[in-house]
């Protein structure tokens, strides 16, 4: 197995790759949608919900085979199965650092669970820069910044996911552009070992000694059939999961393997357990432990035979995977516990609520309960009497969504919810805090509703503030206190709807639980501005300590000389810049400090078209010690932390 390669790829062609996947991912979407409107207008107003979801394990080889010769995904093509799993699979950090040898202080991935770390594509030990870039990945010697230099540049045969650092480990995760490895590992009857033909795609993980950050030297590599789905990191393991499509080759199942350091670890038909709910499709969902710190370590793994797996949550000794399905005449989703312990991978319980989940801010675990924030669109009646309930009178084409809030035990069963929130609407964000729930939902004003959860079989709203815009992001700042990151809205005066503005930060005080409040604001540019902290929560940099907010943003503005009878709700503006804005936030307000941007050239930069995939485009920030970098493809640039003068730049190859 090659793993590592020395092939580069042209910014255009990945441009043409993005856009290829984001248009096929949009055709399965409509053709999702499609299906699920055709299944809501054919069945009953009955919301029967499955009984509990348990997993069985097959019991051999042969049962694998009739299960999928059963299953309606079996008719599927080996490239039109991959070609999807890679598509769903495309739209879709260690809290505690070791720091450095000089003990100075830097930031962190932001994750939603303390000691549980994300893959990003940018990290910092607090001397190097670790920063993915294509099929690139660049150690930068960062601190101090006067001898910030470029160490070292490997390449990948693919494109890199994420990365993680862990004590002078760094870890490269990869979708592998090879579609066939040949694997020598077996004697034939002449006794010469030969090659077998593998298919992909496959998932990759690069273990890398970086104690010479000039000399990394390749200590692992452990390969998994399938498309990257997603993973975490906690202590001295990396827990990585991808999604093979389940297919049959000449009437034959092809099984997932996992290949560690050139070593086939075939996957046991045995011990893949599956579920026996239908479903449009099935995908191998394989999940792996590696000991980042241990290459000798064997490799811990579980399968399972799924559905489509959208999204994950994950605590500290466990892994919860959610697949969305269709049960009687509803839409569900189907919740799965995977307890994890030191690199030990066990599963333990399966539960289903109704409604499907927007993110993994949707789920959270909290003295042994489960929460999830779902999106229903009920077929039936609303079960939880309340002011914020819908009965089943009231739904209507224009009507016919509302949220819930539910609380399940260990074994993944309800044991209590709140149903019928916001009718009309759907969740746009939601955030665990505690023995609270925030969550926001949106049509024309932005409800940002306080939901306790004291007592996990009673849950109640406690109170709802409605304001406008709406939050794509929340994240917490104290205990009282809520930062809120999403769009400023205009309300139509016609249509029961909003047009969505300029990009709006919001601080909310939340400590009178019945009257939440928003005490501050901060708006920026107009209907066009966008930030990729509205989509990955890892692109926001904040430090309650420092008082610190800074995020990326590409700022369009409206030329009003050009609408002398006013400017309409509907108008977007033009792209005038790109970059990253840097605030003081405390917990009565937010103000600006500055920006910092790497295109310098506006002219140019106006003219490219390229407003979304400039190489000078800022993707990530962060600061070690007293400096503040921000990083795009092209350039590191330090800037004071304090002052947010320019200190130094260093550009990357």
């Amino acid at each position: 197995m090659s793993g590592i390669g020395a092939s580069k790829f042209r910014i255009k062609v990945n441009r043409v790759l993005v856009l290829s996947i984001i248009l096929l991912a949009e055709l399965s979407l409509l053709a999702f949608l499609s299906t699920r409107e055709l299944f809501w207008s054919n069945h009953s107003d009955n919301l029967q919900l499955p009984e509990k979801a348990i997993l069985k394990r097959f019991s051999s080889y042969e049962e694998i085979k009739d299960f999928l010769n059963r299953s309606k995904s079996s008719s599927w093509s080996y490239r039109a199965a991959a070609d999807l799993s890679f598509a769903i699979a495309a739209m879709e950090s260690n809290a505690k650092s070791i720091g450095n040898a000089m003990n100075i202080g830097f930031s962190r991935t932001n994750v939603q669970v303390e000691g549980v770390d994300e893959a990003d594509i940018v990290k910092t030990d607090g001397e190097c820069i670790y920063l993915a870039s294509d099929s690139r990945v660049f150690i930068v010697k960062a601190y101090p910044p006067e001898e910030a230099e470029v160490s070292k540049e490997i390449q990948v045969n693919g494109t890199v996911s994420g990365l993680f650092i862990n004590i002078k480990k760094l870890v490269v995760i990869y979708n592998s552009e090879i579609r066939f490895y040949y694997l020598e590992d077996a004697k034939n009857n002449s006794g010469i070992y030969e090659k077998r033909k593998l298919a992909g795609p496959w998932t990759c993980i690069a273990i890398y000694d970086v104690e010479n950050p000039k000399d990394p030297v390749l200590i692992r590599n452990v390969t998994i059939s399938g498309t990257y789905f997603n993973s975490r990191m906690i202590g001295n393991y990396v827990y990585v999961l991808a999604v093979f499509p389940a297919y049959l080759n000449e009437q034959e199942p092809v099984l997932p393997e996992i290949i560690d350091n050139g070593f086939s670890v075939k996957v046991d038909p045995a011990s893949i357990y599956y579920s026996n709910t239908s479903d449009y499709y099935h995908t191998f969902t394989i999940v792996i432990a590696i000991n980042v710190q241990d290459p000798d370590e064997p490799v811990a793994y579980e399968s399972f035979l799924l559905g489509y797996s959208s999204c994950i949550y994950v605590s500290l000794n466990n892994i919860y995977v959610t697949v969305p399905k269709y049960a009687e005449n509803n839409e569900i989703t189907e919740i799965h516990r995977i307890h994890i312990e030191n690199g030990l991978i066990e599963y333990e319980a399966s539960g289903v609520v109704p409604g499907f989940v927007l993110n993994q801010f949707s789920m959270d675990e909290c003295d042994g309960y489960f929460r999830i924030a779902t999106t229903n669109r009920p077929t039936a009646r609303v079960s939880i009497g309340s002011e914020n309930v819908m009965p089943r009178s009231e739904i209507s084409p224009e009507n016919n969504i509302y949220s819930s809030v539910y609380i399940l035990n260990e074994d993944l069963s309800i044991i209590g919810s709140i149903e019928g929130l916001a009718p009309g609407e759907r969740i746009y964000s939601a955030r665990f805090m505690g023995d609270r729930c925030y969550l926001v939902t949106f049509k024309k004003v932005d409800p940002l509703f306080v939901i306790s959860l004291k007592d996990p079989t009673e849950p109640k709203v406690l109170g709802k503030l409605k304001i406008p815009g709406y939050s794509d992001y929340l994240h917490p700042y104290d205990e009282d206190h809520l930062i809120g990151i999403g769009k400023w809205t205009v309300e139509d005066e016609e249509g029961d709807f909003a047009w969505y503005q300029g990009v709006k930060i919001s601080l909310f005080d939340v400590s009178d639980v019945e009257h939440p409040k928003e005490i501050d604001s901060y708006i920026i540019g107009d209907r066009g501005t966008d930030s990729p902290v509205l989509h990955d929560h890892k692109a926001l940099l904040f430090d309650k300590n420092l008082n610190l907010l800074a995020m990326p943003v590409l700022v369009a503005e409206i030329d009003e000389s050009k609408y002398p009878n006013g400017v309409p709700p509907n108008t977007y503006g033009d792209y005038v810049w790109q970059g990253l804005y840097v605030f003081n936030i405390t917990e009565s307000s937010i103000e600006f400090r500055g920006k910092i941007t790497h295109i310098e050239d506006e002219t140019a930069f106006l003219k490219s078209g390229y407003w979304f995939y400039s190489e000078y485009a800022v993707k990530r920030a962060l600061y070690i010690g007293n400096v503040l970098y921000t990083i795009s493809d092209k350039i590191i640039k330090m800037n004071d932390l304090a002052s947010l003068k320019e200190i130094g730049r260093l550009a990357l190859p």
